[in-house]
């Protein structure tokens, strides 16, 4: 299977990668002239020639367009900023699972010293997110919000459902919400959903007013509580499932 890279455009037959992608290829892959890879913009897939390998960019031939599906579902989650390692790890898994569009929240329970210093993380979550697109062969990278306050971020996705995990007794059970949605979503029409996840200690009373206020639905993954990261990864999966995203393409 061919490595695919992301570049930030495609012009008259021919695209430039550069940065620590276009190192990495170079200088780890030791990629030479004529070899073929898959570029990506975010928005075509491109089979590429490689033409010449520089040290800072390597420069592509075009060569076929590649078929590039639409997905069943795009996903933004609201994520709880906890422990950086934790957080990171929630990061490259979330992209995994396909996720469109992060925003880390600045949780009433999360850590006010990891908030402070969230932005200065920023750029080095980006590369996660990039180096993780890149691994899965995904034809987008994923968006990155700026650290907000669980309010405001709740009030702000236009998905038409919109889930808060939750462990509180009366939360329903996540595939009593997820199926029958997937199940009125238009064949060629890519749903919209929003899934907000929690710090440890989970939300505030304040935070579950504002979610419900925003449209949110309390949802369970089960009955163990698990871990941020956890629930990343088993709430990606089962949006994934329910919408049909792991099809055979």
């Amino acid at each position: 299977m061919r490595r695919r890279f992301f570049v930030d455009e495609f012009e008259a037959g021919s695209a430039t990668l550069r940065g620590d992608a276009a190192h990495h290829l170079g200088r780890v892959l030791r990629a030479e002239s004529g070899q073929l890879y898959e570029l990506s913009d975010g928005r075509c897939l491109w089979l590429a020639r490689t033409e010449n390998v520089g040290r800072d960019e390597v420069q592509f031939s075009l060569v076929e367009q590649l078929p590039a599906p639409l997905a069943p579902v795009r996903i933004e989650m609201l994520l709880a900023i906890v422990k950086f390692d934790r957080f990171e790890w929630a990061l490259e898994k979330a992209t995994e699972l396909g996720v469109d569009e992060i925003v880390p929240l600045a949780a009433d329970r999360s850590e006010k010293g990891l908030i402070a210093v969230a932005e200065k993380r920023a750029e080095r979550w980006k590369r996660i997110l990039a180096e993780s697109a890149q691994q899965a062969r995904r034809l987008r990278i994923p968006a990155l919000g700026v650290a907000t306050k669980t309010r405001e971020a709740l009030s702000a996705p236009a998905a038409a459902l919109k889930l808060l995990l939750s462990e509180r007794v009366g939360a329903r059970p996540m595939r009593e919400v997820i199926e029958p949605a997937a199940a009125l979503r238009q064949e060629n029409d890519a749903a919209r959903v929003a899934i907000a996840i929690g710090p440890e200690g989970g939300w505030t009373d304040a935070e579950f007013a504002s979610a419900a206020a925003c449209g949110f639905v309390e949802v369970a993954l089960g009955a163990n509580i698990l871990r941020t990261e956890t629930a990343v990864c088993a709430a990606l999966a089962a949006v994934q499932y329910a919408f049909g995203a792991f099809k055979k393409l």
